[in-house]
């Protein structure tokens, strides 16, 4: 019933009428198959291929029109069409052929420029939905994990809280946009980042490293961009559906109208699980079981002169609930049944619009409200959080050589909760004090092309702090390149996170402790020196890339709360110490005549703090991990995709005398998936994830015991073991069965 709802509701948007108009289309192709985002106009319209190569001209007046097709590192491509209102014009495949320079992605995190990333001075790395779809998974926390050096972690083994770690470090430490905005953030961060369904997405943008300088706070780590996709580039309807074996069920449905002057894309994701599971046999759910809905719509302005106007709304509903198997919603708050559960309701809104000036000025606002309503066991927890965010930059090319960019910014954080954190006064006259933070910027880039072989980029982002007061953000990179087969960069950046008196750690939401500022907090900082190599080989038939990095980062100034010292106070302080964050990552890529394609990466990293002169290890930071993905077309339009994940021992929270052990073992998650692509509008799939049935061992700690009713017993717990969900290093769903299909109808 749930899916066949979504079905329905896309028919009819679909039976929608359309103007009268000449439709021009074809399918474009290169020598590796379909080409996706190639820029294809005709007149006063401009758009572009969708991920099957395909693109759907439009125009309202008929006579002969001269259509364009552009792709860095291709040649140009000129034909002609002849139109009649009315009528429908197929140009079939056009096939174009690779210029002296190599195809590369288009990027625009690094410097807020659209550039092919091979022209970026800073190192991106972009991920699309074609490598999504090697293993195709409900949310973006599951799909970014296909990055090498970044971790999808999931921090609760009841409720399935995650985060992402880039290189070793925490998930604040990773500031997630959408659309250049800082949509996920804070409150957020906990269960938002799986409500962005991987339907939506165009590609993703992964800079390793801060990158305060231009986003300001929480770029402490690095940066995910999740850009969402065009409408001018989505298809007229597409559907994908999937089911496991495990009785989860997905569904994508997408719906886009268009004309010369406005497209719509509106998109419905839907996934549910709802039957409970304990392989383990430990008493409670494996994984938690959610109903989401996520409704998304994105309208976009084709304007004289390619001006960009755009706005996008999408609203996320979820329920999700894990705990002891026999738990239902009318224990929540009780203590006969231990459960987590939490619903969540979540706007989202994204708008930027390019002023009509001589000059580009790009002006961009976004605001999100994020509403909470949970319990852990007895104790509820209960919070909202709104953001609004806004900037205007001015995009200048001067003296030729240099591209300048200046921008204001402000933020706005509202936030309020139900625990102590949000709380002031002394009982029994506690009263409770919603957050405002405020956050003015104001920050500039030069782009100093001194040869066509190097580049220089300088930036720096001035921030004031109602708590910090002035923050200071620099950032510098060099890009060398000789050749379109040979790229050296080097990056040095800065990063900082304003501190925030709110967390949903759970052990601090029982009881009432008064939050202590113990001393004037300063923002936690970070610095970075990355050095990037890019060779590719490029080739007729085949083509092979390595892309090497070495990086370093120091971090300083962390501010964690502390439960230890008093029962009754949550104490904020500035840890004396700092940290570290090291190591090489390497990836190889390479495509062959024959339909193979392999990309395989593999990260080393040392990450540690130092306090009080004391080295400590990382917690869930593995020295070694790496993704692989390898494809080969075979006759009759078959494809099979291997991918996965590997990841070496990491320290693990373990509580005194734990009997677990305080590292996890080498692990890997595999996955197989074979495709059949009836044509390029039906394709069919199926196959295995985690191929292994690896899931971690006893995850949770005293589970016969939830609520601690016997926690305090010397003689059957002599150790003083009390109940844990955090000992979570990897998913606890075995192995399983998929199978889906995808259509696609222009």
């Amino acid at each position: 019933m749930f899916r066949t709802a979504l079905f329905l509701l896309s028919t009819l948007w679909g039976a929608q009428a359309f103007a009268q108009q000449c439709v021009v289309h074809g399918r474009v192709v290169d020598a590796d198959g379909p080409l996706p985002f190639a820029s294809v106009s005709m007149g006063a319209w401009h758009g572009a291929t969708n991920e099957a190569g395909a693109f759907f001209a439009l125009t309202s007046s008929g006579g002969e029109r001269v259509i364009t097709v552009k792709a860095v590192g291709l040649k140009d491509w000129t034909g002609r069409a002849k139109c009649s209102v009315g009528d429908t014009v197929d140009l079939g495949t056009i096939r174009v052929t690779p210029t002296d320079a190599e195809l590369a992605d288009l990027v625009v995190t690094g410097t807020l420029a659209p550039v092919s990333r091979d022209k970026s001075p800073v190192p991106v790395e972009v991920i699309t939905p074609a490598l999504f779809r090697k293993n195709p998974g409900s949310a973006l926390l599951e799909a970014v994990g296909m990055v090498n050096g970044v971790r999808p972690q999931l921090n609760c083994s009841v409720c399935n809280t995650g985060d992402i770690h880039i290189n070793g470090m925490e998930g604040p430490y990773t500031l997630v946009l959408i659309d250049g905005m800082p949509i996920v953030s804070g409150l957020g961060t906990v269960y938002g980042l799986s409500g962005i369904p991987t339907s939506l997405i165009e590609r993703v943008e992964v800079v390793k490293g801060p990158g305060s300088a231009l986003y300001g706070s929480e770029a402490m780590g690095g940066i995910i961009n999740v850009i969402t996709k065009d409408p001018l580039l989505a298809p007229r309807i597409s559907a994908d559906v999937m089911g496991t074996t495990w009785q989860e069920h997905l569904a994508d449905v997408g719906v886009t109208l268009r004309n010369e002057r406005i497209s719509s894309l509106t998109g419905i994701n839907g996934f549910l699980y709802d039957a409970p599971r304990d392989a383990n046999d430990d008493g409670f759910t494996d994984v938690t079981l959610q109903k989401r809905v996520s409704i998304f719509e994105k309208i976009a302005l084709q304007r004289p002169h390619r001006r960009t106007a755009s706005l996008a709304a999408r609203y996320v509903h979820e329920d999700r609930w894990g705990g002891e198997m026999d738990w239902t919603p009318a224990f929540a708050g009780g203590d006969g049944l231990y459960g987590e559960s939490i619903a969540t309701r979540r706007w989202e809104l994204i708008g930027q619009y390019q002023l009509p000036m001589a000059e580009k000025v790009m002006a961009q606002v976004s605001w999100n409200s994020h509403a909470q309503d949970s319990w852990y066991g007895t104790t509820p927890f209960d919070a909202v959080q709104r953001v609004f965010f806004g900037q205007v930059y001015w995009s200048h090319r001067w003296q030729a050589r240099h591209e300048g960019l200046l921008g204001v910014a402000y933020r706005s954080t509202f936030y309020d909760d139900n625990t102590p954190a949000t709380a002031v006064g002394e009982a029994p006259f506690v009263q409770n004090r919603a957050q405002r933070k405020p956050l003015p910027g104001l920050f500039l880039q030069d782009e100093w092309s001194v040869t066509d072989r190097h580049t220089f980029l300088l930036g720096y982002r001035f921030d004031h702090d109602s708590d910090h007061g002035a923050v200071h953000s620099p950032r510098a990179a060099f890009k060398y390149q000789p050749n379109g087969r040979f790229t050296f960069r080097a990056h040095f950046g800065t990063g900082y996170r304003v501190v925030n008196l709110f967390t949903e750690e759970h052990a601090a939401l029982t009881g009432a402790r008064t939050v202590v500022v113990t001393e004037d907090l300063r923002p936690e900082r970070s610095w970075n020196g990355t050095l990037n190599v890019v060779r590719k080989w490029p080739g007729e038939k085949q083509f092979f890339a390595i892309d090497a990095s070495l990086f370093h980062t120091r971090f300083s100034n962390r501010i964690l709360p502390d439960y230890t010292n008093d029962p009754d106070l949550i104490l904020y302080s500035n840890l004396n110490g700092h940290g570290i964050a090291q190591g090489v990552s390497l990836n190889l890529e390479a495509r062959m005549g024959n339909g193979l394609k392999a990309i395989a990466g593999a990260t080393w990293m040392d990450v540690h703090t130092v306090e009080g002169g004391v080295t400590n290890e990382q917690l869930f930071a593995p020295d070694w991990q790496g993704t692989f993905a390898l494809s080969k077309d075979l006759p009759h339009h078959i494809t099979i995709d291997l991918t996965g994940q590997w990841y070496g021992p990491m320290r693990l929270p373990v509580q005194p005398n734990d009997y677990r052990p305080s590292t996890s073992p080498w692990y890997a998650l595999l996955n197989v998936q074979v495709r059949h692509r009836f044509s390029d509008r039906f394709e069919i799939y199926g196959g295995v994830k985690n191929l292994l049935d690896f899931v971690p061992q006893d995850p949770l700690m005293r589970p016969f015991d939830p609520f601690d009713r016997t926690a305090g017993d010397t003689v059957t717990n002599p150790n003083g073991y009390t109940f844990d969900t955090a000992y979570m290093y990897a998913p606890l769903q075995g192995v399983r069965g998929f199978l889906g299909l995808r259509m696609t109808l222009e």
